[in-house]
């Protein structure tokens, strides 16, 4: 049989005759369980907080075309980081070959296959992402969230009652009532305060969210609406003191419907001392507090951006972010001392309900001189169907779900643990920074006022500011302002500065 007459039999019988490629059924125990398994079992299982089980043929084949839809328009499983340059530990991202995998499987009916082959169910701990807690505490009595009104933020306490010194790994947190908890910073108090506050109050907890008195509270990381716990990298960990309270900052977002907040808290220890330290890099700091944020009704791309350049040599292990309804597009780069760019996280298409702490999959080393950069886009159009107002209405800063917050948050590791000291240092200046930016738009008569100020420390009265004269709230810009390198600030140089600030 020459070639000739293989083609012209593959023309006349097709896929149904001579040389015909019969395609292998899909199944679910052979192709989509592992899928459903390791990327949506996690969530969608007794004690979790998706709204029904995948556990089971009979469960996923009910909502097998609901399945195909979510994940074709990949709107499920939920992950919105992305890099260019770098991975993270556990995408939930589906391959396009998965995706076609689970709409082939629909379309063909959507049959169980060989129970013989159905795949192990991954170990889960029920009730916890991270196996069994080596401590559980839990509020000893519930906060009642009323069905309407503003935002609540209030504080709760549960004694921890440790007999010594612990090194903390991990903290689970699981809301009683997740519909209306919107994120709890957690943070440990050894004054005993925060529990004198609490029992001054008629209801558990008391307000003002993060309400201390600067000594012996120190934070313990957090959780925000679709948050996924996670261990610390080896050789770090947070000190938690014997004796301490655990603190819980609480922000309650109303449902329109009441309910009754009792938090549980597992604890995850472990008996080796960390090796090093670490510290988050926000920006722009304070959620963006700092940053002036006023959005007019309708703007479509409102832009808040900052950059920070790293006094020290780090490795970057996680990044996050924050925002509410209004976030649509949040972005941090790294620009390293050779000029090359990397891409630490890119948000293309903010989601209120997903506010992960993504952790990459090897530490990223970014030296002393690298510029870190973001953006923080806001969409307060009509278009926007996540905005809570329509018509669209003017959105500044705030607290509340509807106001605006934004910002990025970089965790990250000393190469040398002695040197965290300067990058704290750093990071405070570039939050006062902020701070004076602000005042000078808010005012523009206290920027000579600043000016006449910082000229009143010329001594010897030759209209420059020596490093021997320089106030000491100006010591550590005396090198950025000094921009002619001759060790002295005139008041040319001052008012650039100034200048500067205010134009940020």
């Amino acid at each position: 049989m020459n070639k000739d007459t293989l083609i012209l039999g593959a023309l006349i019988f097709g896929s149904s005759g001579l040389g015909a490629v019969e395609k292998k059924p899909v199944t679910f125990t052979e192709h989509i369980a592992p899928i459903i398994f390791n990327n949506c079992t996690t969530c969608h299982r007794k004690g979790e907080g998706g709204p029904f089980a995948f556990t089971t043929y009979a469960e996923v084949a009910k909502r097998a075309r609901l399945i195909a839809r979510v994940t074709e328009s990949r709107y499920m499983p939920p992950w919105h980081a992305h890099s260019a340059d770098y991975k993270f530990k556990d995408e939930r991202r589906l391959t396009e070959k998965q995706i076609d995998l689970i709409a082939q499987w629909v379309e063909t009916g959507a049959s169980e296959g060989d129970p013989k082959k159905l795949p192990a169910m991954p170990k889960f701990t029920l009730g916890w992402q991270l196996g069994k807690p080596d401590l559980v505490v839990k509020m000893d009595e519930a906060y009642t969230v009323p069905a309407e009104g503003r935002d609540i933020y209030r504080s709760f306490v549960i004694p921890l009652n440790l007999k010594e010194n612990k090194w903390l790994k991990a903290m689970e947190f699981r809301p009683g009532a997740p519909s209306v908890v919107h994120h709890s910073l957690f943070r440990y108090d050894t004054t005993g305060r925060a529990r004198r506050l609490d029992e001054r109050s008629e209801t558990p907890g008391f307000t003002g969210m993060g309400r201390q008195d600067g000594r012996g509270a120190t934070s313990l990381g957090g959780w925000a609406v679709g948050g996924t716990a996670r261990f610390l990298p080896e050789g770090l960990a947070y000190r938690l003191p014997k004796d301490s309270d655990l603190v819980m900052d609480m922000h309650f977002h109303l449902s329109g419907k009441a309910e009754k907040e009792v938090s549980t808290v597992g604890l995850y220890f472990t008996d080796k001392a960390p090796e090093n330290t670490f510290t988050d890099i926000q920006m722009p700091p304070s959620f963006g507090a700092l940053s002036r944020v006023d959005i007019p009704a309708g703007k479509k791309d409102y832009t808040v951006n900052d950059t920070f350049t790293l006094p020290i040599d780090v490795e970057a292990f996680g990044v996050s972010a924050h925002a509410h309804y209004l976030g649509k597009e949040l972005k941090m780069t790294a620009t390293l001392p050779d000029g090359k760019t990397r891409e630490l996280i890119w948000i293309k298409d903010w989601d209120f309900s997903w506010q992960e702490q993504y952790h990459y999959e090897d530490f990223v080393s970014l030296p002393k001189g690298t510029r870190i950069d973001t953006k923080v886009v806001w969409d307060n159009s009509a278009e926007n169907p996540n905005n809570p107002t329509n018509p669209p209405k003017r959105v500044r800063w705030g607290l509340q779900s509807t106001d605006e917050m934004g910002s990025l948050s970089l965790m990250v590791k000393p190469k040398r643990a002695q040197e965290i000291g300067s990058l704290n240092t750093a990071m405070r200046q570039h939050a006062r920074d902020h701070s004076v930016a602000r005042a000078l738009q808010r005012e523009g008569g206290l920027g000579a006022r600043i000016l006449d100020a910082a000229m009143r420390s010329d001594r010897n009265g030759d209209g420059k500011i020596s490093r021997a004269e320089v106030p000491r709230w100006l010591s550590s810009r005396f090198e950025s302002i000094d921009g002619d390198g001759d060790g002295q600030l005139s008041k040319e140089e001052l008012q650039r500065a100034l200048s500067r600030l205010g134009n940020r």
